[in-house]
């Protein structure tokens, strides 16, 4: 049992407890629980082991029984009961934009709705309207969400989608007689969303592969099933297909997996004008087979560069390495710091110091700590008054430091007029000033747009933070004119945020691309509220490199010095 799935299980403890009315108290110490639980870097059933569970805080004994119940049994008698009560359909409710378990207890007391599907028809009905606190706009928002939950249904985020690659590869690198397992298809492709995870095993014998595969506890449905192969459905809803074939042909077999379908029908078509024959089965010049030791030997017998696994979309790629102008795309050690992280002070879980202590650890020079700014009250943002001492902490502790520098900043509000939460004499002493939007999400597209240039052609303004706002699998993001955004951040020389989160990945790929075309930098940033946070890194730099950006092309390649420079 993961620390995820046990936070999980609190979490929908708290949701359950909520539309039912309990306690408040009780409530709060499970979300509190479930917290704790999520950014917990050990593993849970080591802490049950070694007595230490009761230590952690916001753990009581009660919760700490429970967590207990759950490792050893797999389930929480407490988490069923509730279940039984409240249908988990109207759990699903809960997990609309704007609704959460107190309207969802309303629309379930009132209007009886158990599902997604009686929700809809309610609101087609016009009887959502009826409930107190709702109106028709709430019905318009209700079939509008619903309808995006519906047509991202079949798409998995790809930080789940690795999350689960990473979990089943080392189970499977584990079993007697496999000598290689890797992952493929979207994910390996590092696409922002996946309709399934491709795993392929290097193996001589495929039934134990595919018998070991069917025992793990993740697994709860066969969906398709061969000699080699097997596709199955997770705990997570996620689905999962296993490829199992002999080592010898494992690259040729893991290349042609990776995909995407139309670069390797490309390259299949290149092959077979130089008379070559390239299949997943083997490589072969004039009929003779060619020794395949990794990938860039497939590319290299083509007569090209080797294409990375992020841009083999069939989007000029091909051409681009045949003629050997395929650009140097920034890698994951290019990046010399991260320009945007949150601590204490405000709504992050992880003090100053610790989350320095973790930027050096990653080998970083350099950490801008961007707080968020105070009129943001629900993340305990920052006044004027606060951020001043902080900057006076982060001054005593750069005195401390031989080769690393904490720059001082901050997460500053984008007012609904395009005003700037704080006065231009605070921010012009900052280091880096990120500037985003948090709240009022409903603008139309013209005065969204408007909004955000303001904030692009401020002076003291250097980096525009999750520019469209947008949630994965959650929220699309607010109207704006990105075309417009773009123009004026090339215009004015502010750079645009690539922000890592899994859940953000805003600027995705095509506006990072348009974004360089046009000479506007790129920061690519974590927006860490937390020390494992800043590992997210990897997903911006995925999507800058799906972009065909280069280190030239990101401003925390910079050393400290070149960077304070170019913002300035």
């Amino acid at each position: 049992m993961q620390n995820v799935e046990v936070s999980w299980i609190f979490h929908e403890i708290a949701d359950l407890l909520e539309i039912k009315g309990g306690d408040f108290f009780k409530i709060r110490a499970y979300r509190n629980a479930a917290k704790t639980i999520y950014r917990l870097e050990q593993p849970l059933d080591q802490l049950v082991r070694s007595g230490e569970i009761n230590k952690l805080p916001g753990i009581g004994k009660a919760i700490a029984a429970k967590i207990e119940e759950i490792i050893k049994t797999g389930t929480c008698k407490t988490h069923q009961e509730l279940l039984e009560e409240i249908p988990r359909g109207v759990l699903e409710i809960t997990s609309l934009p704007g609704i959460g378990p107190k309207k969802a207890r309303l629309l379930f007391k009132k209007l009886g709705v158990l599902s997604l599907d009686q929700l809809e028809q309610a609101a087609k009905d016009r009887q959502v309207r009826k409930v107190p606190g709702m109106s028709s706009k709430t019905e318009l928002e209700i079939l509008r969400n619903i309808k995006a939950i519906r047509s991202s249904g079949e798409k998995t985020v790809l930080g789940l989608a690795r999350e689960i690659g990473a979990e089943l590869r080392k189970y499977l690198l584990s079993l007697p007689g496999v000598k290689r397992v890797e992952i493929g298809g979207s994910t390996r492709r590092w696409r922002e969303a996946v309709s399934d995870l491709d795993l392929v095993v290097a193996a001589e014998q495929a039934s134990l592969v595919i018998a070991a595969m069917l025992k793990h506890p993740r697994v709860t449905e066969v969906l398709d099933q061969s000699e080699r192969s097997i596709k199955v459905l997770t705990w997570w809803g996620v689905p999962v297909e296993l490829s199992v074939v002999p080592p010898h042909r494992f690259v040729l077999a893991w290349h042609r997996n990776s995909g995407s379908k139309n670069h390797y029908r490309q390259l299949q078509k290149l092959a077979k004008e130089k008379g070559i024959e390239l299949s997943h089965g083997g490589l072969s010049v004039d009929g003779k087979p060619v020794e395949v030791k990794d990938e860039a030997d497939i590319y290299r017998a083509l007569g090209m560069q080797y294409i990375p696994p992020e841009i083999r979309e069939d989007r000029g790629e091909i051409e681009a390495a045949k003629t050997g102008t395929l650009p140097k795309l920034v890698e994951i050690d290019d990046i010399k710091g991260d320009l945007h992280s949150h601590t204490t002070w405000s709504d992050a879980s992880a003090s100053l110091e610790e989350m320095v202590a973790a930027a050096k650890n990653r080998g970083y020079e350099y950490l801008a700590v961007t707080d968020h700014s105070g009129s943001l009250k629900i993340a305990n943002g920052l006044d004027e008054k606060r951020l001043a001492e902080q900057c006076k902490v982060i001054e005593r502790l750069n005195r401390q430091e031989e080769d690393f520098t904490i720059l001082t900043g901050v997460e500053c509000d984008i007012l609904s007029d395009g005003r700037l939460d704080h006065p231009d004499r605070v921010l012009e002493e900052l280091d880096v000033v990120v500037a985003s939007v948090h709240r009022n999400f409903k603008m139309d597209k013209k005065a969204m747009t408007d909004r955000i240039i303001a904030a692009i052609e401020h002076e003291h303004v250097d980096i525009i933070g999750h520019v469209t706002g947008r949630l994965l699998g959650r929220r699309s993001g607010y109207e704006v004119d990105m075309e417009k955004v773009l123009e004026a951040a090339a215009k004015y020389n502010t750079v645009l945020e690539i922000n890592s989160s899994p859940e953000r990945l805003d600027l995705n790929e095509d506006n990072a691309a348009l974004a360089r075309d046009l000479g506007v930098k790129i920061a690519i940033n974590t927006d860490a509220h937390d020390t494992g946070r800043l590992e997210d890194i990897i997903y911006g730099v995925a999507v800058a490199r799906r972009a065909w950006l280069g280190p030239e092309d990101v401003v925390n390649t910079l050393e400290v010095d070149e960077l304070l420079k170019t913002l300035r």
